[in-house]
């Protein structure tokens, strides 16, 4: 177990270090909405979620323009990797692998943004152990592993909770998050060792590779974050009424103190 959770975490910190993979969740969601959203209700949208500012079909074109952003990135960057020149084959299949989870990793955190979550990074803008872990379980989700879509779905109903008693102080749930994580971890190691065989059978053949290497990322890539933006669509309800129940609450606090 622990040498397919080591094969994950070299990817994941991998492509952690490249630059932008973190993901401001203040400056993304302005940037996100400035069209759907009135410049006077973007605080209100930055410091909730969306829902409560923005109906759920702009939410859901916003979610659709970021997949399609970095689809047609990532398939052209793994498509140029298959070509001959340049890099030699066996540094090309890490390379490869590791830009792609770059993207995945970056539209992890938009989507998540897009449909109500809270930030992951720390204060000095750093990704937290919490937030490390949760990108682990979104990857899951993403491949389509059910103790990733469970975990997410237990993580959900946790932090509605938090939201709905100590609006603004929510904090993710760290035990829930590990423990799913590092059964996560295991399985997206197994996959990295085929998966790395695959992209080089796909090399051998350099121009025909190219082809075969771009295609099979687009296919990949468009299914899983698809995959994402639908269990994270699920929970944005939950999100949104526990934020909202959050206010009430502190609007009723606020005026028997008054009072």
């Amino acid at each position: 177990m622990a040498n397919e959770i080591a094969v994950w975490n070299k990817v994941l910190s991998t492509a952690l270090a490249m630059p932008g993979v973190k993901v401001d969740r203040k400056s993304f969601l302005e940037k996100a909405f400035n069209v759907h959203c009135p410049p006077e209700k973007l605080c209100s949208l930055v410091e909730t979620c969306p829902q409560m500012v923005v109906d759920k079909t702009n939410i859901n074109k916003v979610a659709k323009s970021i997949i399609g952003s970095h689809l047609k990135t990532v398939t052209t960057l793994s498509a140029v990797s298959g070509l001959p020149g340049g890099w030699t084959m066996a540094a090309t299949i890490p390379a490869d692998i590791v830009q792609y989870y770059y993207h995945v990793l970056v539209v992890s955190q938009k989507l998540a943004y897009v449909y109500g979550l809270p930030d992951l990074l720390d204060d000095e803008g750093n990704l937290s152990d919490e937030g490390t872990d949760l990108m682990t379980v979104f990857v899951g989700v993403m491949s389509g592993v059910s103790a990733a879509n469970q975990g997410l779905k237990k993580l959900s109903q946790a932090f509605a909770e938090q939201v709905a008693h100590r609006l603004p102080q929510y904090a993710l749930t760290k035990s829930i998050i590990y423990r799913v994580s590092k059964q996560v971890a295991k399985w997206l190691g197994i996959r990295l060792t085929k998966d790395t065989f695959a992209k080089g059978v796909s090399k051998v053949i350099p121009v025909v590779g190219a082809v075969t290497s771009g295609a099979l990322t687009y296919v990949t890539f468009n299914q899983e974050t698809k995959r994402l933006q639908k269990a994270l669509k699920e929970d944005m309800d939950l999100y949104c009424n526990a934020y909202r129940n959050a206010e009430s609450r502190m609007s009723e606090n606020n005026f028997y103190t008054e009072v």
